[in-house]
This record gives C-alpha cells, sequence and structure tokens, in this order.
C-alpha cells in the first residue's frame, strides 16, 4: 500500500490535506481532501470532535479543503491506494533549445490517460558548481511525470515529449513509490519563498512566460504548471469544500525572497500573471505562499461555499482564537 500522494519532504500531511492535496497521483485518485474518513479536532471552546460524515457533518464538510482555521486537527484518517510503484521522473530541456516544449507540453496533456499526472516546471539555473553540470547556467524546462501503468507504456506515452527536443537530462524510469519524492527533485533545504497562485481553464498565453518569468524578470522566478482534470474534476463520495474542480491546470509563480524585497517579487509575480486574467477561475491556497486578505482567500472556493465557511468559522470561534495562515473572514 501506498498513500494517496506524493510530495516534497517537509510537506505536512494534515495542512497538506486540509487545503485539498493535489498529490503525484492526482489525475487518477483526486484530491487528498476527497479520501478522509475521520478527523480529530480540538475546537477554541477546547471540546474534543470526532468529526465524521455522520458525526460533525458540517465541519466534516469544511475541513476537507477549507483550511485549518476551524481548530486543531489532532488525527486523521485517511484511505490509502494500492500503488508500490510508477514509472516517473523528469524531462529536462533548454528552453533556448526547445523553444516550444511548454506549448507542447500543452498539446500532450491533452492525450494522456488520467493514469498519468505531470507537470512542469521552468526556473533558471545558476552557473555554479553544485549545478549538474548539463543544467548550469541554462534556462530549464522541467518536465515531471508520474504514471502508474507499465514502463513499457509510460515510454510510448512520453514519446511525443522526447520528440520536442533533445532532453539535457532524462531520470523518467520505474521506481518505488516511497522514492516518488524523486519526480519533482525539489530541494530540501529550507528557504524564504513568496508565490503566488491562479487555477486555469486554459493554457493560451503560455508562450508569454519563457520573456516574462525567464533570466531578465528582475527577480528569480520558478513557474509551476500542473495538469489538473481526470478525477480532480469529479464530485467526491461525500460533499467537501475544495473549490474550482474545472480547473484545466495550476499555474504558480513563486520566488526565493530576501528581507526587504517582497515588494519587488509580488510585483515581478503580478507582470507574469497578468495575461491570465481571462483564464482565470481562482486560487488554491495550498500553493499561495503569501499573506492573503480577505477577498483573495475567497477566491478559493465558490461563492456560497465561502459564505458556508465563514459562517462555520464564526459559529466555532468567534473570537478568532485559531489562527490559519489565510483565514476566513
Amino acid at each position: 500500500m501506498a498513500p494517496l500522494s506524493g510530495s516534497a519532504p517537509g510537506v505536512g500531511a494534515v495542512s497538506y490535506t486540509l487545503g485539498g492535496g493535489v498529490g503525484l497521483l492526482a489525475r487518477q485518485y483526486g484530491f487528498a481532501a476527497d479520501h478522509v474518513r475521520r478527523l480529530d479536532l480540538v475546537t477554541a471552546d477546547g471540546q474534543t470532535r470526532r468529526v465524521t460524515a455522520a458525526g460533525e457533518p458540517d465541519l466534516f464538510w469544511a475541513l476537507r479543503g477549507g483550511g485549518g482555521g476551524f481548530g486543531v486537527v489532532t488525527g486523521m484518517e485517511i484511505d490509502l491506494m494500492p500503488v508500490a510503484g510508477l514509472y516517473g521522473g523528469g524531462l529536462y530541456f533548454d528552453v533556448e533549445q526547445t523553444p516550444d516544449v511548454l506549448a507542447g507540453w500543452r498539446r500532450w496533456t491533452e492525450t494522456v490517460p488520467r493514469e498519468l499526472t505531470s507537470a512542469v516546471a521552468t526556473l533558471p539555473f545558476p552557473d555554479a558548481p553544485m549545478v549538474p553540470e548539463p543544467l548550469r547556467g541554462k534556462y530549464v524546462a522541467q518536465v515531471q511525470i508520474a504514471y502508474t501503468g507499465t514502463a513499457e507504456e509510460g515510454r510510448e506515452l512520453v514519446e511525443p515529449l522526447r520528440a520536442l527536443g533533445v532532453p539535457l537530462r532524462d531520470s523518467l524510469h520505474d521506481l518505488p513509490y516511497v522514492e516518488s519524492g524523486a519526480v519533482f527533485e525539489e530541494p530540501e533545504r529550507p528557504a524564504a519563498y513568496l508565490s503566488s497562485n491562479r487555477l486555469v481553464d486554459g493554457l493560451d498565453p503560455v508562450a508569454t512566460l519563457p520573456k516574462l518569468a525567464g533570466p531578465s524578470a528582475g527577480a528569480i522566478c520558478v513557474v509551476a504548471l500542473r495538469h489538473l482534470g481526470g478525477a480532480l474534476a469529479e464530485p467526491p463520495a461525500v460533499p467537501n469544500a475544495v473549490g474550482h474542480r474545472a480547473a484545466a491546470y495550476s499555474l504558480t509563480v513563486l520566488s526565493p525572497v530576501e528581507e526587504g524585497a517582497a515588494d519587488t517579487v509580488r510585483a515581478t509575480h503580478g507582470r507574469i500573471l497578468e495575461p491570465w486574467a481571462p483564464h482565470v477561475l481562482g486560487r488554491s491556497l495550498n500553493f499561495s505562499f503569501d499573506l492573503l486578505d480577505a477577498e483573495e482567500v475567497g477566491t478559493a472556493f465558490a461563492p456560497a461555499d465561502h459564505r458556508r465557511l465563514v459562517a462555520l468559522k464564526n459559529q466555532h470561534d468567534p473570537d478568532g482564537r485559531i489562527h490559519a495562515n489565510h483565514p476566513l473572514a
């Protein structure tokens, strides 16, 4: 048995799930929040509550996707999926040498089965000794693949990506699920970041990213596009507060930030995201690393769901004792 979703080192299972939870196999299995069976919760009045669909149904709806503002979760029971391994890893392309890589990935995502979940991240690598030699000093598009079929099927499915150009690096292979974090190869060293996220219905402006978010952006920007749809677009067996299931992709712009540079980073993110405005359905709070105001938090949910969440927050924590990163108001 394997966990529902893979994630980078340091991601808390509970907070990840309360925010919805989009994992390595999300297109096949849906949001992590869809598979929660029980939550143990201590509310602001000091009461311990066993939150299930049968007992505390309003809180059960709210906690699964509505965030951590309703109390302190001390336990969680969640489904596991029978996944022992997968075919996954990354294809790394030089954006300058393969300028069609983002548009090619977009076209390819329209053809793949739900058993394949993928993402692509663009980032400038420094010309430094700690960077693998093929990637040094290059603006790279890292296509990240997780597929639960056989390696033979996986190789056939990704062949259109390999046809886009010669990758700088190819790490696709069979791997046990316990090593699935290697798909994203994210740094394990902690650092300060700001990010902005949008959930979008399409990727028409994708050609703007290399110019707006590339090495000349004014701040180091990692742009992450995640393919959604599949099981993520389907309603769960028990309704929950996860918003914008109709989104086709998630777009996140993330930057390391030093003291005094936050405004510059936010302005850079705003320029990168501006062309996407006609395609935005809302945002994912799990991928929003910044202080959001009440209106911005509200865009993560359908309007009626947001009103219901605020009412439940006021009911269970009228004095605002429980502080969440993205508070409901």
